[in-house]
């Protein structure tokens, strides 16, 4: 009877659009976090758009320096000068091979050999998957990560002035690979193992603890300084990268300074959208909230006259928090059902650019919705349960 009462004042076109202002806030907050989670693995995956930003730094070779025969080493103080930079994240070593390195492979019943070097860096820096990145001296199987540039030139130049095979990343794995190393003294053959390629790292890696064993078997006495660094930045678009390494006279390999400036402008772009769209949803609700009170401001005699005829403030509120939050758990269902939706068709662009992405689950975006639902309803029945108490307080 209370209801059919208070009802009377209702506005069905107000009320429709107060629902479609609250579904719009919701889904605009459901999909971001979703999209959110589908994405990020495209920006912050090795091999992504938006990837860390490494540096590979080298000291710079004069005329000089060439017929002093200088090493053009880094010293441990210039690693702690650089590890203690404010744009610089962590740093890495490059070790390299102090022994002859001869290897030979087959491809489509040739046989291919040639001289040749190792390098190693932590493994923190390899962008490819780690999990057989080990050697153990027993097994006598090395594997190897090469530069995808090596398998470009192989495809669309060698091969293709030979008439040979062209070859996958997938096969090159399969392919055996005889490795001959030699120095003081001794001789070390073994199996080598192609597990992954690399597009951030130019240089034929192999892990650290080969490198290690290696060396302490065929060069022990020989200077193992390091002749180039990789650095990971914490923002690339701070200018004293540039300067500090102008100054310090280091060479950088490729653009990559450039490169990482050009993702990092994109993460930032990326979370100005995310912070708009919140905006939106806070605001939808907050539009939620006011279509309400205005609503008790029209029934305001009404409900000042049941309350004056004995009706209790929880018994008047309870049908204006019944509508409230039935109506945010219709929102929430539809909301949910137009994400899946959007999903779809969102996702199936993405598999036709990237078809390596993987779906991400719904459970987060679902377990927001929740949240918000419960934080949404439980203000909207304290905040009308306190509007009829000030009422009740005023005619008193």
């Amino acid at each position: 009877m209370i209801w059919k009462l208070l009802r009377q004042h209702i506005s069905v076109s107000q009320f429709v659009g107060f629902f479609t202002a609250n579904l719009v806030g919701m889904l605009i907050v459901l999909i971001s976090i979703q999209f959110y989670r589908d994405v990020i693995p495209v920006f912050t995956e090795d091999d992504g758009l938006i990837s860390r930003t490494y540096l590979i730094l080298s000291k710079k070779i004069t005329a000089v320096s060439s017929l002093m025969g200088e090493a053009n080493t880094f010293s441990e103080n210039d690693i702690e000068d650089i590890r203690a930079q404010r744009f610089t994240r962590k740093v890495g070593v490059f070790t390299a091979s102090q022994y002859k390195v001869y290897a030979s492979l087959g491809v489509g019943g040739l046989s291919f050999g040639t001289d040749m070097f190792f390098e190693s860096v932590p493994s923190d820096f390899v962008d490819t998957d780690a999990s057989s990145w080990h050697f153990n001296p027993s097994g006598r199987e090395v594997p190897i990560i090469l530069p995808r540039s090596y398998l470009a030139i192989y495809n669309f130049g060698f091969a293709q002035s030979q008439s040979l095979p062209r070859l996958t990343e997938g096969v090159v794995g399969m392919i055996p690979m005889d490795i001959r190393l030699s120095g003081n003294g001794q001789e070390e053959r073994l199996k080598g193992r192609v597990i992954g390629f690399s597009s951030r790292l130019n240089t034929i890696l192999v892990p650290e603890d080969f490198m290690e064993w290696s060396n302490s078997r065929l060069a022990p006495d020989s200077d193992t300084a390091p002749t180039r660094l990789i650095i990971e930045v914490t923002n690339p678009t701070d200018h004293d990268i540039a300067r500090y390494i102008g100054e310090r006279g280091y060479e950088m390999e490729n653009d990559q300074l450039e490169a990482g400036r050009l993702t990092y402008f994109l993460k930032i772009v990326t979370g100005i959208v995310l912070a708009i769209g919140l905006l939106i949803s806070i605001l939808s609700f907050y539009i939620l909230m006011l279509s309400v009170y205005l609503l008790l401001q029209k029934n305001t005699t009404k409900l000042e006259n049941l309350l004056l005829i004995g009706y209790s403030p929880a018994r008047v509120s309870r049908p204006y928090q019944l509508l409230t939050v039935a109506m945010n758990l219709l929102v929430l269902v539809i909301a949910i059902a137009l994400l899946l939706w959007i999903r779809s068709q969102y996702m199936n662009l993405l598999w036709s650019m990237f078809p390596q992405i993987q779906e991400a689950s719904l459970f987060t975006s679902v377990m927001s919705g929740c949240a918000i639902f419960t934080l949404v309803s439980i203000f909207n029945i304290i905040a009308i349960r306190r509007r009829v108490n000030a009422i009740w307080r005023h005619k008193e």
